[in-house]
């Protein structure tokens, strides 16, 4: 699938969350919704900005915008995260990488000189009408949450 962009119709997806239920982007039109990919929970760089996000997680609330986490890791892994660390965001399972397939964010990693495939870390912000309004590709994760926020409230005005 070719790279998603700027100004397209977001892909929709309904996937199991860690609350027991099931999340759709078209269940959230209306809203503008971040929808981040992380590589795997309760890592360093997942867990920064897990905690990030659901500490900014009230001004993203009052800007109109719901934050959803995605990874492939298992609904169980996603209970164990949340709890250990008291998140607060929304964590969904891409256990078969599809949705991560369609967003273009499964892709070939190398590491030690060995090649896979794996999750980049990647953030989508979504307009109220479903619409990728801004893509943040290879994220590091400080400052990151921030710049998100900024880009909601600029976008939103």
């Amino acid at each position: 699938m070719s790279e998603l962009e700027i100004g397209q119709l977001a892909p929709d997806f309904e996937l199991p969350t860690d609350s027991g239920t099931k999340v759709t982007l078209s269940g959230l039109k209306g809203k503008w919704v971040v929808v981040y990919f992380y590589p795997k929970a309760d890592t360093s760089g997942c867990t920064n900005q897990a905690i990030a996000f659901t500490q900014h997680l009230e001004k993203f609330a009052q800007s109109g915008c719901e934050v959803i986490g995605i990874s492939k890791d298992t609904i169980e892994s996603h209970k164990k995260f949340k709890a250990k660390y008291d998140l607060g965001v929304t964590l969904a399972s891409d256990f078969g990488t599809t949705i991560s397939e369609t967003y273009g964010v499964w892709v070939e990693k190398s590491m030690y000189g060995r090649n896979y495939l794996g999750l980049e870390r990647t953030s989508f912000l979504i307009d109220p009408n479903q619409y990728i309004a801004h893509i943040w590709r290879k994220v590091k994760v400080q400052g990151h949450v921030e710049a998100v926020l900024t880009a909601v409230k600029a976008l939103k005005s």
